[in-house]
Order: C-alpha cells, then sequence, then structure tokens
C-alpha cells in the first residue's frame, strides 16, 4: 500500500508562517488567534487506508450505470472543433481517487489520468490542506513583484527535488541557490501553462542571438542563424516533438508551414529534425549546424513523446546528444510537463542522468488543482528581464501549495510508485506477446504508457472498446508519419489491483 503523510499547514509552512497568518486573523478582528491556529495544526491524512481499500474495491462497478443519467441538455458554446471533441456522456459528474462518474451516470477509470493532469485522481485527501489554508484567510492571488512565502519556499523545495537534494540538507541547498555554474538549475519562472513555460524556454535560447530589447548588451551569437534542434517523426520531418501551442512552438513540429519558411529563407531562424535515437544524425546534424552563418540555439526534446506514439528516448541517445550540445555550447530542455511527477523523485530526467539547461514542469506537480507550469533553468541562462516571461496569476500560493502536498507524496512514496508503474509495463508486454497479431510494441516507460497497432483501424477500434470499458485511452492516429498508438497514463495512486484491471481489461478486448 501507499505511505500516507499525516501532516498539517505548519508542518509544511512552518510554524513561523502559520503563526504570523494566525496573528493577522486575530488583529483584523476575523478569526481568533486561537481559531485560526486549530486549522493551521490539524493533522490532514493525506491518503487514508481505508480510502485505498476503497479505490480497488470501486474497480467491480466500472462500466456500470451507479446512478441516473444526467441529461442537462446543455451543449455550451465552443468552437467547431471543440464541440467535435466534446463527449458530454463522459463529462464529470463527480469522482473519487481512480474514477470519474460522467453524466451518463457510469462509473469510468482514469486510464490516462484525465488528460495526463491528474497524478493524484480526484478529491485527494492531502489537498484538504488547501481548503485550510483558504479558510484561515491564507490568499491566493498574489503580484509577480509580492510572491508570497508559500510561493518562495515551493520554489527551493523544486530546486532541492530537480537536483536530488534532501529538503533537510541546508548546506547542499545554499550551494545550489548561489551557483554561477553551467547547468546547475537554481532559477525558476513561475507560469501558469506549458506552452507559455516552453516559450520562456526558447527566449532565452533566442536571447544569445536576438536583443529582448534596447537595454541589452550584444548577444554573444549576434548575426548568426538560430537552429532549433526538435525530435523528428520517422519520416524525417518535424512531426515528432510538441512543446505547446503559442505559434514559435508550432513551428517547431510542422504547423505554419509558410510562417517557418519564410523565417528559414528571411535567416530569422531555422527548425532542425533529428532522427529519434539516432546519435549519429545527431552528431552529423550539430557539426553541420555551427558552421557557416549558422549556430544551434538549443535541443528541445520530451523524453517520452506523448504526442508522438509515446515512443520512448534512450538514456544513451540522450546522454550522448547533452555531450555534444555542451561541446557545441547548445543549451537544452527538456519538457518534462507530460513526465513530471510519474516517476521517483518527481523527475524523469534525474532517473536519466541528464543535466539540462532548462527543465518545464506542470500537469503533475499541482495535481490538477491549479493551472500552474514553470520553467527550471540555470544562472547563466538567466537572460531575461521580468516582462520578457510572466503571467498575471503565476504565483499563486494556493497552487504554490498543491506542489508541495503532491511533492511531498512523492517523497514518500517514489519506490512504490516506482514498483507499480513497473508492473504495469510488464504487464503491457505480456499483452504485446500474446497478441502479437494485433499489437506491434509497447512503448512509453512505466505509468506513461503506449500501444502500438499494426492498422490505423485496429488502433481506433480498440480505443472505442477501451471507452466502451469506461476506461479512458486516447487513440493518436492522426499523425501521417507516426505508428497508430492508443495512449494510456494511470494517476501514480493506481495501486497493484488498478494497472492489473487494466492490463486484464486489455487482454479481453484483444481476445473478443
Amino acid at each position: 500500500m501507499f505511505h500516507s503523510p499525516k501532516l498539517s499547514l505548519s508542518d509544511i509552512l512552518g510554524t513561523d508562517y502559520t503563526t504570523a497568518v494566525a496573528h493577522a486573523n486575530d488583529a483584523l478582528g476575523i478569526m481568533s488567534y486561537d481559531d485560526a491556529m486549530a486549522l493551521a495544526n490539524e493533522k490532514i491524512d493525506f491518503y487514508p487506508e481505508e480510502k485505498q481499500k476503497k479505490n480497488d474495491q470501486l474497480l467491480e462497478k466500472v462500466g456500470t450505470q451507479i446512478m441516473p443519467a444526467c441529461d442537462s441538455g446543455e451543449p455550451g458554446a465552443g468552437t467547431n472543433s471543440f464541440m467535435k471533441a466534446t463527449n458530454t456522456k463522459m463529462s464529470p459528474v463527480t469522482g473519487f481517487c481512480n474514477y470519474r462518474v460522467g453524466e451518463d451516470g457510469k462509473l469510468y477509470l482514469l486510464g490516462k489520468s484525465e488528460h495526463y493532469q491528474a497524478s493524484l485522481g480526484h478529491r485527494f485527501d492531502g489537498y484538504k490542506l488547501i481548503d485550510n489554508a483558504r479558510k484561515m484567510g491564507i490568499l491566493n492571488p498574489t503580484h509577480n513583484n509580492t510572491r508570497g512565502y508559500i510561493t518562495r519556499l515551493m520554489e527551493k523545495r523544486l530546486i532541492q527535488m530537480a537536483n536530488g537534494i534532501s529538503w533537510d540538507d541546508a548546506s547542499a541547498t545554499e550551494k545550489v541557490l548561489a551557483s554561477k555554474e553551467e547547468h546547475v538549475l537554481n532559477r525558476i519562472i513561475n507560469l501558469e501553462t506549458g506552452t507559455i513555460s516552453c516559450e520562456a524556454g526558447f527566449k532565452m535560447m533566442l536571447a544569445r542571438f536576438y536583443k529582448l530589447d534596447g537595454t541589452f548588451a550584444e548577444p554573444k551569437y549576434t548575426g548568426k542563424i538560430p537552429v532549433f534542434f526538435v525530435i523528428g517523426d520517422k519520416n524525417g520531418g518535424i512531426e515528432g516533438n510538441y512543446h505547446g501551442t503559442s505559434i514559435l512552438a508550432q513551428t517547431l513540429r510542422g504547423m505554419w508551414p509558410e510562417y517557418r519558411e519564410l523565417a528559414d529563407t528571411s535567416g530569422l531562424y531555422k527548425v532542425v529534425p533529428v532522427m529519434i535515437n539516432d546519435l549519429a544524425d545527431f552528431e552529423a546534424k550539430i557539426k553541420k549546424y555551427n558552421t557557416g552563418n549558422y549556430k544551434t540555439a538549443g535541443f528541445c526534446h520530451e523524453i517520452i513523446l506523448m504526442n508522438y506514439g509515446g515512443i520512448r528516448l534512450t538514456k544513451e541517445f540522450l546522454q550522448g546528444a547533452y555531450a555534444l550540445c555542451r561541446e557545441y555550447d547548445t543549451p537544452t530542455m527538456c519538457d518534462e510537463i507530460q513526465s513530471c511527477m510519474w516517476y521517483k523523485g518527481a523527475f524523469l530526467f534525474r532517473l536519466y542522468g541528464l543535466q539540462p539547461d532548462f527543465v518545464t514542469v506542470g500537469k503533475g506537480f499541482p495535481g490538477g488543482e491549479y493551472p500552474a507550469s514553470k520553467i527550471i533553468t540555470t544562472a547563466p541562462m538567466d537572460t531575461l528581464v521580468q516582462f520578457g516571461a510572466l503571467v498575471t496569476n503565476g504565483q499563486e500560493e494556493l497552487a504554490s501549495l498543491a506542489y508541495l502536498i503532491t511533492m511531498t507524496f512523492m517523497q514518500a512514496n517514489g519506490e512504490e510508485i516506482q514498483r507499480i508503474g513497473s508492473r504495469f509495463e510488464a504487464g503491457l508486454h505480456r499483452i504485446m506477446e500474446k497478441h502479437s497479431d494485433v499489437i506491434l510494441d509497447v512503448e512509453g516507460e512505466a505509468h506513461l504508457a503506449a500501444l502500438h497497432f499494426h492498422t490505423v483501424d485496429d488502433a481506433a477500434a480498440f480505443a472505442d472498446k477501451m471507452k466502451g470499458a469506461c476506461i479512458d485511452a486516447s487513440a493518436q492516429i492522426y499523425k501521417a508519419n507516426c505508428l497508430p498508438a492508443v495512449l494510456m497514463k494511470p494517476p501514480i495512486i493506481a495501486s497493484e489491483a488498478t494497472v492489473d484491471y487494466i492490463v486484464d481489461t486489455i487482454d479481453t478486448l484483444l481476445s473478443k
């Protein structure tokens, strides 16, 4: 079973801070000091044993109608594409742990953690601390110039985890925070979405070629054409990557082709795809694009390509690519928006032994409670003025508290999360061996999983069968150069029983 921390706000935030909040409430005449401290000191059992048992017991009801359908008849006012994609039957009425109750009254299993962000499922008890914080008057909105204590504490904890430092090791923490060395992650910009976080990284890469404004000194590579390396697709194109929905990010993956071509021909910037797990290709291209007027601006990648068939980049490829990037003074950006908090220690790049210059995080850290993504970077890459990358609500205190709660659960359960993720992956490999006539391969790693099918029709039909069994799974069949895949990503509170249920259901559906 999972270990369930039993902590209060004072335990997580420190009594000096919660005492100050209590005194402030008392001074305003809103709540007595004693009442405020009672909230601050209330111990919350993050994931009680009885709740874990209930989570497993509900598996037998998946796919059944547990309540009358809720047919509101409300269509909303979405755009054409959103209206076409919406499935109101599956829309949530409520949820519990690994489940959602749809408007059709059926119980659904979170096969992909809603859309990859509900790392701790629904109604995780640890987040009751957010309710207590709100009750005792801890504010959520702040200004970028008044980053609150909770956000500052969260930043320190995030830097500690990104560097593998114990939260109690003050000496190592101070050394990292004070470092001016390259590849030492010790700076954070608090943003809201993964798109904006990735965009901040692109801006810092471009700042080595172009001035952000007239006050900036001459950039290091003025006059050179910046070249972005991204993960390419199977056919040598650029559709294998995904780093958000800003125009720049979309041009990196093949959208806005005329815009990108004009940027290329005018020498504004160039996008170059590198072949998946092909170090020889990477080496040839980094040599080519560091000659003449070209200079590599950065290498941007995910580790699990959840927007390209869940393909996993190998440790050997990435370590070799990073070594070449250092040789050619090329910043590296590891986009962990999808993968953060689904692996022991919260970061997959650490398990790979990588030292990136930028790491983007989000989704799993706030557990779907708030939009709260970040970019973590180094002192040498800290080149933007404040208005270079910010959002009004980036410093939300309760969003930062959600980060601290999720990180605390990961600290206590990293080994168990890793064990269950490995069990899930092993089960999918057994399925592949048994049903090799339909399944071509298993990709991804641990909880982040993809089944590759021989044909688009098979992948689409299987995804429909999974939905019919009330297990969320996404068919990725819209990219012409990608093998047809079905993607899954159960929450990190998924137990052995949960992942076994998913594997057994897949086996049954394929057998039929």
